[in-house]
């Protein structure tokens, strides 16, 4: 197996990556609050992990991925009472928006999707052992985790605690031990869902909910802890001091991976700004693979800007890479010849694509650099095809056999044209063929009728490019693959 280095926002380093349980790798990834239509900020993180995922599986490891639901927010009861409806209604409603979208962009489903509503007992039995250990404390109907009593506070986002104390807002509980407390535990507020707990009816604070989910699922410490960067304080730090201090247990999570933010001229993307673009509304206008590719054409960790110029030219990429894989998908119809040179060659260059292409990978996720490679292939696929086009050299089927096998696996990694490479039934695939190749000829004669013989020559050269050899006959114009 392959060494995997990855950067740690622990420790503000690349390390190599050993898995808690060789051959196994635990994900825990923070998931939305469904109170609204996933934006495209909303994606970065699920498409970036749906990528990290697939690679990992193909460096042989089984993967366990939990992605929650806080569906338990200020913003879902606010809607819900804007709306006059239930908190679960909205939430179910965004729930179902997520997925929809997400499968729409070729997401894989996690493995298990816990949500808050569903897991109160879990977090009653980590807030009671927090107050056991005397680390957090009971204020009226409220509970409260005193930061204090965690000599690691402020090593993920490297703050320092006095300095947050002497930047921090006045509270409207002013009673807190310190300005930096957090809530475990919320006291019922009217037109607010409230469960029973035994500090009284109310709901639980927001950091609470991943530290209990996470350890239901995986337990004191596991491998990968995912987000956005906006994360990183207070949530992620938080939810470190809470499962540190309950379950005495160091690293909760051994490699803490944030990606960066998508920006609109330099300013990140949020519902607060009122500058973001939904998914859904995205999609209308751009195909799936263009917008998954869109949103990892950076390195994770750097910060994406959106535009319509950025989307329409992954657009263009992308067909440029379905042409060849419908060129590569040709030569496998084609009878097979002898060896030729070209054939080694093309052999040679898609091994070495696919070692660059995994040393990317292997350098922290390398998206970004991954791709090109992507994209060199489909070149060297091209100018193969066309010399077999003009009959220059056989088509050797063994090759083209594992060259498909490579590209496939480097696309299926990046989780792009997946659709591309399913070959319709030979009757269909003719019939289609056949009929636009007539279509493309037919043009072709108006040109050569309106003397525009420039113009036809190019539409000639362009389909002997693409294996379809065109003979001009007294009796008409005849063509063959």
């Amino acid at each position: 197996m392959r060494d995997l280095f990855v950067y740690n926002t622990l420790t503000r380093k690349k390390e190599l990556f050993k898995p808690q349980t060789p051959g196994h790798v635990n994900i825990y990834v923070c998931g939305i609050t469904p109170y609204n239509h996933s934006h495209m900020g909303n994606a970065r993180p699920f498409v970036t992990w749906d990528v990290i995922k697939r690679y990992l599986k193909h460096l042989g490891y089984e993967v366990t991925h939990v992605q929650n639901f806080t569906d338990v927010d200020d913003k879902i009861i606010n809607a819900a009472n804007g709306e006059g409806v239930s908190w679960d209604t909205i939430a179910n409603r965004y729930i179902a928006s997520y997925f929809e979208v997400m499968d729409a962009l070729h997401v894989h489903r996690a493995d298990i999707y816990p949500r808050v509503s569903e897991h109160m007992d879990a977090i009653f039995t980590m807030i009671q052992t927090l107050i056991n250990k005397n680390i957090a404390y009971v204020l009226d109907n409220d509970v409260y985790y005193s930061v204090e009593k965690f000599d690691g506070y402020g090593k993920l986002s490297g703050r320092c605690l006095d300095d947050m104390m002497a930047g921090a807002r006045i509270e409207v509980n002013d009673k807190k031990k310190h300005p930096m407390d957090f809530a475990l535990w919320k006291g019922a507020k009217p037109g607010e869902p409230a469960w029973d707990s035994p500090w009284g009816k109310g709901r639980p604070g927001w950091h609470i909910e991943c530290s209990a989910m996470s350890h239901q699922y995986l337990g004191n410490s596991f491998d990968f802890h995912g987000g956005g960067s906006d994360l990183i304080f207070p949530h992620h730090e938080n939810e470190i001091a809470q499962s540190e201090a309950c379950f005495g247990h160091e690293p909760m999570v051994r490699y803490w991976l944030h990606n960066g933010f998508i920006t609109i001229n330099s300013e990140k993307m949020s519902k607060s700004l009122h500058n973001f673009f939904l998914v859904k509304d995205v999609l209308a206008y751009y195909k799936p693979d263009a917008v998954r590719f869109f949103l990892i054409s950076n390195h994770y960790r750097s910060p994406l800007d959106f535009s319509d110029a950025r989307l329409k030219e992954m657009t263009r990429s992308l067909d440029r890479v379905r042409t060849s894989i419908v060129n590569v998908l040709a030569l496998l119809n084609m009878p097979t010849g002898s060896k030729s040179a070209e054939a080694d060659n093309l052999l040679q260059d898609a091994k070495q694509i696919m070692e660059d292409f995994e040393t990317a990978m292997c350098d922290d996720f390398n998206t970004a650099l991954a791709s090109a490679g992507i994209f060199e292939l489909a070149k060297k696929v091209n100018i193969y095809h066309q010399a077999v086009a003009q009959q220059k050299v056989a088509v050797d089927s063994s090759v083209v056999t594992e060259v498909k096998r490579i590209f496939r696996t480097m696309t299926d990694i990046l989780g792009i044209l997946e659709d591309a490479w399913q070959e319709q039934s030979d009757d269909v695939k003719q019939t289609e063929y056949a009929a636009l190749v007539e279509t493309i000829l037919d043009i072709r004669n108006e040109c050569r009728a309106n003397k525009q013989y420039e113009l036809a020559d190019s539409i000639r050269n362009k389909l002997t490019e693409l294996g379809i050899i065109i003979e001009d006959s007294p009796q008409g114009v005849r063509w063959k693959k």
